[in-house]
């Protein structure tokens, strides 16, 4: 939406007067990314939407009203690049599996979740790992989470998945190249960059093949003649979605040339890409700029353990914003803990972002980048009340997240003990479960097991 025009509806939303909404935020700083930024002003929260945005006093009913003063308010966070949940994706059976779904080995539970709401996220990309060149299908999810309720509010992965229109689960497709993918125990994984590459290209071609084969099955009325559909093959038929651009490939890549390989391959087949980490984007950034790929930059990795890291700084998405590259930051959590997301915007504005595109960079942007900026990342009329309440401005290192709210639900509050644990605890901290320890108060108690007398055991504490 041109700024313009999101500027005149944050100015109207301030005249217009609810009937009764079911939660209103007042005299709050608020961001809302599309349009500027307001001194104090209202949000207006109503059946799990916005309502209303704009400056001065909400007019309306409200069921509840909470007093935002001195408080900032802004769109929920999107990180386009996380590891939370104990994710699972392809194994040592092959260097490319993009038939694998992570969807299907996404603990909802995993204490990860409460970290990244309390750093503000609400939406997220979770993705396989990096050491293959496929390693599987990642999902776009929505931390649709609620610490006052039992499970954590939650279920299933079902619940937390975002869906397109027809009802299916939305993802990319997690690609990699450089040292990550490689071996060099001469088995199926490349050794060298250029055997990726092949072996990449390889595929690809056998999916175009799959594809050409679904299309001759398809007659003119429309209809499709089951006898000349291929068999199916879940990892050309995830490639051919790719190809089709149902599916948006999210690309780990470091090196410069790396970079440029990835670039080559989407030209060739077709493909819109997201390049992650980007470490050398620096150097390519005219070239990222010409390919119209987009960026999801890491601010911190390990230079020191990785050689491919080297050339990571601080100032590449400030180069890559003025060249013209769509970027945005992004976590790697555990790389970097999705707690201190923002930190991660606030070192791109000092290596020359612009504010804005640093708001926009774990806003807007990274919802554009997973398709789901109808929905989220600004907060405007119509689209989901995920919100943020921070102490103050969202690039202060002063600055913490007090509350997190998703589609209007409170789901996490620095103010509860629970979620204050979450916020500031370590490794570990919220774990979702006590340890379970079979037959542990049995046999500390009596020395035995099952009526069986346990060896080295006479009574309870006797045990060796």
């Amino acid at each position: 939406m041109p700024s313009f025009l999101a500027a005149v509806l944050v100015a109207a939303a301030s005249t217009i007067t609810a009937s009764a909404a079911d939660l209103v935020f007042t005299n709050a700083q608020i961001i809302p990314i599309e349009g500027a930024e307001i001194e104090r002003g209202f949000v207006a929260v109503t059946d799990g939407r916005i309502e209303a945005v704009g400056s001065g006093g909400f007019s309306g009913a409200a069921d509840q009203t909470i007093d935002c003063a001195g408080k900032v308010i802004m769109p929920g966070l999107v990180d386009t690049h996380s590891h939370i949940g104990g994710i699972g994706g392809a194994d040592g059976s092959g260097p490319i599996q993009p038939g694998v779904r992570v969807r299907d080995s996404i603990n909802v539970r995993d204490a990860g979740f409460r970290r990244a709401l309390a750093g503000g996220l609400t939406s997220i990309n979770i993705m396989p790992g990096s050491g293959h060149l496929s390693s599987g299908q990642t999902v776009y999810v929505k931390l649709r989470h609620d610490t006052s309720a039992p499970g954590f509010g939650v279920r299933t992965i079902d619940d937390i998945t975002y869906y397109d229109e027809d009802g299916e689960p939305m993802g990319g497709l997690k690609m990699a190249n450089g040292t990550n993918p490689q071996r060099d125990n001469g088995g199926p994984f490349p050794g060298t960059r250029g055997r990726a590459a092949f072996l990449v290209r390889s595929k690809f071609i056998e999916a175009r093949a799959y594809q050409a084969k679904l299309d001759a099955a398809v007659n003119e009325d429309g209809s499709v003649d089951a006898s000349k559909l291929p068999d199916r093959d879940l990892d050309l038929e995830a490639l051919a979605e790719v190809m089709r651009g149902e599916r948006t490939v999210h690309h780990h890549t470091h090196r410069h040339d790396d970079i440029i390989t990835v670039l080559r391959l989407a030209k060739e087949f077709g493909f819109r890409v997201v390049l992650h980490h980007v470490s050398d984007g620096w150097l390519v950034a005219d070239e990222i700029a010409e390919a119209g790929a987009e960026v999801s930059a890491i601010m911190i990795d390990s230079p020191g353990g990785k050689h491919e890291a080297v050339g990571v700084r601080f100032d590449t998405p400030g180069i890559l914003e003025r060249a013209g590259v769509r970027t945005v930051v992004h976590t790697d959590d555990w790389i970097t803990d999705s707690r201190i997301f923002l930190r991660s915007a606030a070192l791109a504005i000092r290596g020359g972002m612009t504010r804005r595109g640093a708001l926009e960079s774990v806003t807007l942007a990274g919802a554009e980048m997973l398709d789901i900026d109808d929905r989220v990342g600004t907060l405007t009329p119509s689209k989901d009340a995920d919100l943020i309440v921070l102490s103050g401005d969202p690039f202060s290192v002063y600055t913490v997240v007090e509350q997190t709210y998703v589609e209007g639900n409170l789901a996490f509050d620095r103010a509860d003990e629970g979620d204050r644990l979450s916020a500031l605890g370590g490794y570990g901290a919220a774990t979702d479960s006590e340890p379970y320890f079979c037959c542990y108060n049995e046999l500390m108690t009596t020395g035995r097991v099952g009526g069986v007398q346990m060896r080295g055991t006479g009574s309870a504490g006797s045990g060796n």
